[in-house]
Parts: C-alpha cells; structure tokens; sequence
C-alpha cells in the first residue's frame, strides 16, 4: 500500500474488511534496509519539526485512534522519539471527570490543540465520544449523528484558523490482537499492561467495527482526512506514518524567520 491509498475520501462509505491489516508492501523485501528508512524519517522529521518551531506559523494536530493494542503509545515512541519535546505535546483523553461531564463533551478537548509552531498528538482523542457512547447505548443515533456533525465543524474552525489535521486509524484484525493481548498476559514486564477491563471491549469487537466504520464515513473530510494505516506489523505502520508526516510538513513549505539585523556580525567576546 502506498501512502496516498490510505486516505479516506469524503462522503466514502468505509468497510475496515476491505483494507488488510497485514499489508506490509511499504517494507520492501528487506527489513533491515526499511528499519534503516526509518531512522532516516526520524532525523527528517527532527529537522522538520524544528523548522515548525522555528517559523512558528503552521500548527499540526495529529489524531491516533485504534482498538487496544493497535500501537498508539509504541507509534508516539518509535516515531516522534528525536523531536523537541518543547514543540511537541501530546494528550490523552480517559473517562471524562464530573467536572468535564458538567460542559459540552468538545470542551475539555479544545484547550489541547496545537498552538502555533507546535505539534499536538492526541492520543484516544474527542472521537471516544462517539465510539464508546455508541457501542455502550449511551446516546442514540440522532445524537451521534448531531457529533458527527459537530466535530466536522470544530475541526473545520481548527483548520481555518491555521491547523493542519491529520487523523490515523491504526488498523489490526482481531487474530493479531488475541496474540499481543496473550503477550501482555504472558511477559512479566508487560502485565502492567493487561487489565481485565479489555478482554470485556474485545468482546464487543463487532459492535466497534460498525462504530469505527460509521465515524471514519462521516468525519473524513478534505480539511480533516482520516487515514487507514495497517498496524498488523509494527514496522510498516512506523514507516508509513513517518512518510505521512514528512510530506504533510514538507508540504507547508516553511522557512526559518529572518535573523534580526546586525546579528551576522555580531561580535562575541
């Protein structure tokens, strides 16, 4: 699969049965060459997010949403470990505090966009609102629908307001989340991880397909695409997220400011 097929055009009615999580074409047949690709994406990405910084001009505000075990913390690691920590932060969204429950479920989400010259990486983002409401019957079809509409439109002022969205759906099939659900239960320095709570929402795996399926159809938009990344393999999916990064950032075309004058000059002592 090549970077640009896993883009989800607006108004496409998505089928998650239709893309192979397993797809690992972006590898190439040598997985020493592509693990050394990736090194090289991650001094590009460095550079480019310095660059960002820099001009402070261009905002980005990347959306990893995935079923348990999809890689969303391992994705953070393995691709943005050489950034500058300073324009770069990233937030998680849990189970909203009875002080968030008390406003719209957008506003505790607001306050962690990007400001200008730095990333922001949500991590489970404001589309838990409509994935686990949803498949736990908390609000009706009516009212999803109205959030679907309602992100589209946050999501719209994010973008004309100096935002570039970029949203990825780690996509694994169920067979590869059974052997790393095995392997947290499994490896004693992963145990941290397996928390009973999870083998209930696997249980309810269907039901998020369908959940997952109908918000991707509704909220890949032009200013705010949703992307289908195969997350089978761990490789492939840092690949080609990190590809997906670099072309977006390249695509702003940014510069670095112009030094303040006499500073060429200036004398050190």
């Amino acid at each position: 699969m090549k970077p640009a097929d896993t883009r989800i055009p607006p108004d496409t009615r998505v089928r998650l049965a239709k893309w192979d999580a397993d797809d690992t074409d972006i590898i190439g047949k040598d997985k020493s060459d592509a693990r050394g690709q990736l090194d090289e994406y991650r001094t590009r990405l460095e550079t480019l997010q310095e660059l960002l910084y820099a001009e402070g001009r261009h905002k980005l505000l990347i959306v990893l949403q995935a079923m348990d075990t999809a890689g969303k913390d391992s994705t953070i690691r393995h691709v943005f470990q050489g950034v500058d920590p300073l324009g770069v932060k990233v937030a998680s969204f849990k189970a909203p505090t009875p002080y968030e429950l008390a406003r719209d479920y957008l506003w505790r989400v607001h306050h962690h966009v990007p400001g200008a010259g730095e990333i922001a990486i949500f991590n489970r983002s404001h589309y838990e609102d409509v994935l686990i409401t949803r498949v736990n019957g908390w609000i009706d079809k009516a009212e999803c629908k109205r959030r679907y509409r309602h992100i589209n439109d946050f999501e719209r002022l994010l973008a004309e307001t100096g935002t570039t969205i970029l949203k990825f759906y780690l996509h694994i099939s169920k067979d590869e989340q059974k052997k790393r659900l095995e392997e947290r239960r499994d490896t004693p320095e992963k145990q941290w991880k397996f928390h009973p709570g999870d083998l209930a929402v696997r249980e309810q795996w269907d039901d998020y397909m369908d959940a997952y399926e109908a918000a991707l159809s509704a909220t890949s938009t032009g200013h705010a695409p949703w992307h289908v990344i195969p997350a089978n393999s761990k490789l492939a999916r840092n690949l080609m997220i990190s590809r997906l990064l670099i072309e977006t950032l390249e695509g702003l075309k940014m510069r670095y400011p112009e030094p303040e004058d006499g500073v060429a000059g200036t004398v050190i002592d």
